[in-house]
């Protein structure tokens, strides 16, 4: 498919007013995805796992307007308070989408979101906040374009989240998602696909515990980082590097081997902040306490011969996996020694979900 596939010729209905409301979770990548081409094309591959806790509510009110304007006409509220500082995003984002949904500008909007986790935790909130908020847009048009199928629905879903977020084209589905052209069957630079492969039982209820280290706003902005990979001296190694770990990662999700999957997470996640550390300028986001957890992960696990490994987004809290039959072992592991580093004593726990779902 192309993005000219996505550009609607025409409505069969019109729908003067109405109220939709969607679900949609946060993602964690495995193989990190870092540094992006014009409009929001990922520079390399990735594939995530789906959350189920983690996830953002958002309702969309919609009513038809009696003169069109030139205007995108709308309100946001962020757990019931209007919430200024979003709406330059949100209106990026209807530029970016207005030729895929001509609609846009005939309607006044009313946006209600609230998210089950903390705000700028660390957590990919503008991944399950942008799709919830494409796919309340989709209902809209499959309202008035009731023939369209579901499959069509999901990609242009995927696809419009991807102009808001790059990651958000992930939240769609579950539990596994491939975003970025890959040897992978299927995959696309445009939306996430469900991962058609084998995946090993091992890896069918994997549990996340997210680690709040910092619960504060980010040091440096996800856009920001993607543009530093623009002229970084390791940009075309890493890009190969991603491509040659998704294919691995292939081998492993068949296979169930455990430790080869600890190996390659792990390296994914220093990879992202190595990119981060050699980047002109440089940055750095893990804390002390982010390296105090890393070290007790593999202490821990020499010890136990279990199998929790970390990852990182860009950002300090740390996001530990593990598979269910290891949950009370690790569990106690979290309580007895990682909660001293976390901020307030704070942790989330979470669980790989099945994707988004109206309510």
């Amino acid at each position: 498919m192309t993005a000219q596939d996505f550009i609607p010729k025409n409505y069969s209905e019109e729908i003067s007013e109405g109220k939709v409301t969607w679900q949609s979770p946060s993602n964690i990548a495995l193989v990190k995805y870092w540094g992006k081409r014009e409009n929001q094309i990922p520079a390399n591959p990735s594939v995530s796992f789906t959350l189920n806790y983690c996830k953002t509510t958002t309702s969309l009110s919609f009513q038809k307007k009696e003169n069109p304007s030139n205007n995108f006409d709308f309100e946001l509220f962020f757990e019931g308070e209007k919430k200024p500082s979003f709406r330059p995003k949100i209106e990026q984002f209807f530029r970016r989408i207005e030729a895929y949904l001509p609609f846009l500008k005939e309607y006044n909007f009313t946006i209600h979101t609230s998210n089950s986790f903390p705000h700028s935790s660390g957590i990919a909130s503008s991944a399950s906040g942008m799709s919830a908020l494409a796919l309340c847009l989709m209902s809209l048009e499959k309202e008035l374009d009731p023939l369209m199928t579901e499959e069509f629905f999901t990609r242009k879903a995927s696809f419009l989240a991807r102009l808001g977020s790059g990651s958000a084209c992930r939240s769609i589905e579950g539990e596994l998602v491939v975003w970025g052209k890959h040897e992978t069957e299927g995959s696309s630079d445009l939306f996430g696909v469900k991962y058609p492969s084998e995946v090993h039982q091992n890896f069918k209820d994997y549990q996340d515990v997210i680690l709040l280290v910092d619960k504060g706003e980010k040091q440096v902005s996800s856009t920001v980082g993607h543009d530093l990979m623009n002229g970084h001296p390791f940009a075309e190694q890493r890009f190969e590097q991603a491509h040659e770990n998704l294919a691995k990662l292939q081998d492993v999700f068949k296979s169930g081997n455990l430790l080869a999957f600890t190996e390659l997470v792990e390296s994914e996640a220093l990879t992202l902040h190595a990119m981060m550390m050699s980047s002109r300028p440089y940055f750095l986001l893990m804390k002390p306490h982010t390296l105090a957890i890393i070290n007790k992960v593999f202490r821990f696990r020499q010890k136990t011969g279990l199998h929790p490994c970390f990852t990182l987004d860009a950002g300090a809290n740390v996001h530990l996996l593990f598979p269910k039959k290891e949950k009370e072992a690790v569990m106690s592991f979290i309580e007895e020694e990682l909660v001293e580093h976390c901020q307030d004593g704070q942790y989330i726990k979470d669980e790989v979900g099945a994707g988004a779902k109206r309510i």
